[in-house]
């Protein structure tokens, strides 16, 4: 890991490609050729879980599975078992720059089907080598899929009492009567890994690392609640006790109501946190860095009564603390995560933190709050210590011309004051608060791609506990520019953050 380095922040689902998604497409590996032209090290995304309603990767069907809409159909026409003209038949969308999730979720899974019944799986060694290897998690994934589909994609706490509490008899029935869409399920996931591994290895040649993300808990509608209840707080019926969120804050006055299954941390504990283990060694195959979202619930997790309306009435509860992560190192040895520690930070959140020795992460946007204008503020940049890596602002704040424009007149003069700086246009002050950053003595310093473009709230990726609007901007293929990409190139250089894979590659074709 570089010392000093810089990287983007851009989902995968936010590339530019031909099908209305984001996707480990040509763009895809254009795009992490466009990322080391630019000095970058390293390329942050969103979590790459299959989405459910609301389709945030923050709420996924398994914390194991990789999201089938990534999946290149453009790799799948070369491969022969789609032709272009079945791709391009299929309503997409309208907005270029917009994911309209109801016409991929129509037109996306019946391409996949057909690429399934041509493929032939049952003579492919690498299909079955990806099943033998994953069946741990993929086997009651690919059932739980499965089953969901054939009940016309309800909750699983909806489904009869006999697969709902997975009885014997029930389990060899639907496995036996669903075998081809299980299989369905299976192939989709081997596709997923496949093309995601090559593009991995691709950006890794190029000197790019991959930052993963993985939310803290997992969703209640998700093959891992239904496959391992006793991991969670569910009562003999499968049904939460407690559930996860977060309390009132600047995002929301009634707090936020996650409703995720809250984990029987004693039954980790006894069992020497080995499903933990297992999710953190499988994610590390798929990335080369982890951020591990609402890090802080390691230390306290928010405890809502299940059935309640707002986060209003939950309370603290304490969690494993360093005991799991002392696990962690002891199994799978120093492992590079980031600890997303934003929100309301206790000193015991601090002491974890540096106890695990993460980075944790410095936000600008949380820096000019005139409630806490004080030079001691953690979010200034002169403040920000090496081992913490920096952002303009994360997938659930504001864009940095839309948090221009929403803060108060007091708190951009306070901005102003801190950039020494009162005569840069409104419209280019992305520049002078990037470079901000970037000059901090953070380590990393990542960038949100719309605050590199300077692009207003409606390229937002999420506003927190709204539903329908959220996890759609993709990016243009010209604003992707060689202009744009020398301005990155530029600062990244200035402050000493530069990959020089580049120039290596350079002077050893030089002396070849």
């Amino acid at each position: 890991m570089s010392e000093r380095a810089a990287g983007i922040l851009m989902p995968i689902s936010s590339l530019p490609s031909e099908y209305g998604i984001g996707c480990f497409s040509k763009s895809a590996y254009e795009f992490v050729d466009w990322l080391k032209k630019a000095g970058q090290s390293y390329w942050q995304i969103l979590p790459l879980g299959p989405t459910s309603y609301g389709d945030s990767p923050y709420q996924s069907f398994s914390t194991f599975a990789g999201n089938p809409y990534f999946i290149s159909l453009e790799a799948l026409v070369e491969e022969g078992v789609l032709t272009k003209a079945e791709c391009e038949a299929v309503d997409w969308g309208k907005v270029k720059g917009s994911i309209d999730y109801k016409k991929i979720y129509e037109g996306r899974y019946p391409l996949l089907r057909k690429a399934y019944e041509r493929s032939n799986v049952h003579e492919n060694e690498a299909y079955q080598q990806f099943v033998k290897e994953n069946s741990w998690w993929l086997s009651d994934y690919a059932l739980f899929m499965a089953v969901k589909d054939r009940f016309d994609g309800v909750e699983w706490k909806l489904w009869a009492d006999d697969i709902k509490l997975r009885w014997g008899p029930a389990m060899d029935y639907y496995r036996e009567e669903l075998y081809f869409d299980i299989e369905f399920h299976q192939y989709m996931q081997f596709k997923f890994y496949e093309q995601w591994m090559q593009l991995k290895t691709y950006a890794n040649k190029k000197g790019i690392q991959i930052i993963g993300d993985i939310p803290i808990y997992v969703a209640m509608d998700s093959a891992d609640t239904w496959a391992h209840p006793e991991l969670f707080q569910l009562d003999e019926e499968n049904v939460p006790v407690a559930v996860a969120g977060c309390p009132p804050d600047g995002f929301s006055a009634t707090g936020q109501l996650w409703g995720n299954p809250l984990y029987r941390w004693g039954y980790h504990k006894e069992t020497g946190y080995q499903w933990w283990i297992s999710r953190l060694a499988y994610v590390f195959r798929l990335y080369d860095v982890v951020r591990i979202d609402h890090f802080r619930g390691f230390d306290e997790y928010f405890s809502i009564p299940y059935g309640a309306e707002t986060a209003v009435d939950g309370h603290w509860e304490k969690g494993p603390g360093m005991d799991l992560f002392w696990k962690v190192r002891e199994t799978l040895g120093e492992k590079p995560v980031i600890a997303e520690d934003l929100g309301y930070v206790t000193d015991s959140v601090r002491e974890l933190v540096r106890d695990s020795g993460f980075p944790g992460m410095k936000v600008l946007e949380f820096a000019f709050d005139s409630r806490d204008s004080g030079c001691a503020n953690d979010y200034l940049p002169h403040n920000y210590p090496v081992n913490s890596v920096a952002y303009t602002g994360t997938h659930d704040n504001e864009t940095l011309a839309g948090w221009w424009g929403s803060i108060s007149k007091d708190e951009q003069k306070l901005t102003r004051e801190y950039l020494c700086d009162t005569y840069t246009p409104e419209a280019e002050l992305n520049k002078p608060l990037i470079s901000l950053i970037m000059r901090s003595a953070a380590k990393w310093c990542v960038i949100p791609m719309q605050d590199y473009l300077g692009l207003d709230n409606k390229c937002r990726m999420n506003t927190p506990s709204t539903v329908g609007t959220n996890w759609k901007w993709r990016i243009r293929k010209n604003q992707l520019s060689v202009k744009l990409q020398k301005e990155i190139y530029a600062v990244t250089l200035r402050y000493g953050r530069m990959n020089w894979m580049e120039e290596v590659e350079e002077a050893a074709d030089r002396e070849e």
